[in-house]
């Protein structure tokens, strides 16, 4: 049987003002491919980020998920349809503990909904479900091998174990699509080789589907199925990651050969 598509997009681009960011966007990305969008620095990858999580709404072209049109929704519409996504630059509630950033997450999901009253009055459903939120946040935190730090504020981890809460707490809406933009940026390579155990267990754990922006040429070999190399907001090439990355106009426009 053949895997469903989960993000499709045709002919997505945004300008700003005479400028063309990204023009004539075109992809296709497979139920729990790892899914890669590369390029050198302002080749357009996280405008496309941007325009697919609804920080921006496309000049042109549309995108959809499992079939559905998101072009245009807004952010807050787009995370509950289950794109979820991670920041070039760390985005935590730096003042609250591990496990409140992540349980900060659950909060979109229906099974963890509480009412003003319920909540107002400490009514015994208010406690089943932060136990129970509080249960899923810890598992979560297992994955990413978090869980020891789950009672530490989120400003007093280092920055490796920084770039994985935010990961985690994107986890915690309950993605169809996790957009990860440059996970592996400032790592030491030992951290690196971590991020990519944990990115394959998130992919099988939590049968979730992956498309990452990264400039580690060897992080993105090892770990993805498929790319889409970018340059001045057009695609190179596309396809099977060692063949995209072969490509003559991509290593001239990538790696300066």
């Amino acid at each position: 049987m053949m895997a469903q598509t989960v993000l499709k997009i045709e002919n997505l681009g945004i300008s700003f003002g005479g400028l063309k960011a990204v023009q004539d966007l075109n992809l296709e990305i497979k139920e729990k491919q790892l899914y890669g969008l590369v390029g050198p620095n302002g080749a357009g990858k996280t405008t496309v980020f941007n325009m697919i999580t609804g920080v921006y709404k496309p000049t042109t072209g549309s995108f959809y998920l499992n079939g559905e049109n998101l072009t245009g929704k807004s952010q807050e519409t787009i995370n509950h349809k289950g794109i979820a996504r991670t920041f070039q630059n760390i985005r935590l509630f730096n003042n609250m503990t591990v496990i409140r950033n992540v349980m900060v997450g659950l909060h979109n999901q229906p099974e963890y909904k509480c009412g003003l009253f319920t909540s107002l009055f400490r009514l015994p459903r208010h406690f089943k479900v932060e136990k129970e939120m509080r249960q899923r946040a810890k598992e979560i935190l297992d994955v990413v091998g978090l869980l020891e730090e789950r009672n530490n504020l989120a400003c007093n981890l280092p920055y490796g174990k920084q770039r994985k809460l935010e990961i985690a707490r994107a986890l915690a809406t309950n993605p169809k699509l996790l957009c990860l933009d440059e996970p592996a940026a400032g790592m030491n390579p030992q951290e690196t080789q971590e991020l990519m155990d944990i990115i394959r267990t998130i992919r099988e754990q939590f049968n979730v589907t992956i498309l990452l922006i990264e400039h580690d040429m060897k992080f993105v070999s090892g770990l993805c199925d498929e790319l889409t190399v970018l340059n001045f907001g057009t695609v190179l090439a596309q396809g099977e990651t060692k063949a995209a990355l072969q490509d003559p106009e991509v290593i001239r426009a990538y790696i300066g050969g």
